[in-house]
């Protein structure tokens, strides 16, 4: 029986444990130029115990951006930042997969010299993003616009943003990469038939709609090699325009043909707030039927819950993302037992050192 705490080997590496650190935005990328710091080095190594890391999410392209201050993975100095990282992260030795983002329509006009964010269809999300204002310097909430079509000739580009995106984690010494296909972001939103109308080969049909991220992920793989590339949906997400009943078979369709080129996992994000739609059984047992390879599920997990999931064979790892935000050592805490620490939500995106870097391990803190 597989438990939190058994040995698996992902991609190539052997991984200590069943627990992934969750990709969580912290918008902390040096600017300008939205590169990745000291500071994120050092983040990401206080957490190098996890079985592997998931980086927040990090855009392939200058178009890829949808929030101010989250990292990128198209230049030289962003590479040399992610240099830092994963050289910290092994030299802790802990394992790194970086996560490949294009935000699509959850964007902000601010990030665009035209002002419009892209997507499958002129559809707004119905969402807002956190943008700095750069008179202030202060973060808030702001609506999306409505995006633009974009072109069928236009989606080639995209798909190389992706492959070139890839070789650049690879140069940055990652251990692999997980392509964001999740949440209402753009390879999400061409899945969907709610924010995907189009006529051409990219919409309609189911085979239309999946070609995109099949693509992508062929791109990827190519760079990567397959076992070290993964992907991540949200199939059950109601919020940004997203509430699709026939998503969920769609992925599978997908899950299908991503395993037919032996992609190293499958990442599900399920809702994690209170009155969020419970992820079936009936797809859990359809996933695992569609596909080979290693599966993660996130959202809300506790060590029982993770544990039952594991007995049960539906799921190879699980991903945990708050709980690490304020306690750096957590796998340690789940194996004494240990209480863990609270975050704090008022530093979560933005910011410095405090409420990123500052929280501490168990074996540090003053005992009773």
């Amino acid at each position: 029986m597989n438990s939190l705490f058994s040995p698996l080997v992902h991609g190539g590496a052997q991984l200590p444990s069943r627990i992934v650190m969750a990709p969580m935005t912290r918008a902390r990328a040096a600017q300008p130029g939205n590169v990745p710091t000291d500071l994120m080095a050092e983040y990401y190594a206080q957490r190098a115990s996890a079985g592997l890391i998931l980086t927040e999410a990090t855009q392939i392209s200058p178009q890829g951006q949808g929030y101010s201050f989250t990292p990128g993975i198209h230049s030289a100095d962003q590479v040399a930042g992610w240099r830092k990282v994963t050289d910290a992260v092994h030299a802790a030795g802990g394992r790194i997969m970086l996560q490949l983002w294009h935000v699509g329509r959850m964007s902000h006009e601010s990030f665009h010299a035209d002002g419009l964010p892209v997507a499958p269809s002129a559809i707004a999300p119905g969402a807002s993003v956190w943008v700095v204002d750069p008179a202030t310097g202060k973060g808030n909430m702001l609506p999306c616009p409505v995006p633009r079509a974009l072109a069928t000739s236009e989606i080639p580009g995209i798909v190389q943003d992706y492959a070139s995106a890839a070789r650049n984690a690879l140069e940055a010494g990652f251990d692999g990469v997980e392509i964001h296909a999740a949440n209402g972001y753009l390879l999400d939103s061409f899945l969907r038939t709610t924010s995907n109308h189009r006529t051409d080969p990219y919409g309609g049909t189911v085979e239309n709609r999946i070609r995109l991220a099949l693509e992508v992920a062929e791109a990827v793989a190519a760079v990567f090699g397959p076992a070290r590339t993964g992907i991540r949906f949200s199939p059950f997400i109601t919020q940004r325009g997203m509430d699709d009943p026939d998503a969920p078979d769609a992925i599978l369709t997908l899950a299908r043909a991503l395993n037919d080129i032996g992609l190293g996992h499958i990442h599900i994000a399920e809702a994690d707030w209170d009155d969020a739609p419970e992820t079936p059984m009936g797809f859990r047992v359809a996933l695992r039927q569609a596909f080979a390879g290693h599966i993660i599920v996130a959202g809300g997990y506790d060590a029982r819950k993770a544990q039952g999931m594991l007995t049960r064979g539906l799921v190879d790892m699980v991903a945990f993302g708050r709980p690490f935000l304020a306690n750096p050592d957590f796998p340690q805490r789940l194996v004494g037992n240990l209480p863990l620490a609270d975050f704090d939500p008022g530093t979560l995106f933005g910011g410095g050192a405090e409420g990123f870097t500052t929280y501490q391990p168990y074996d540090t803190l003053p005992q009773p």
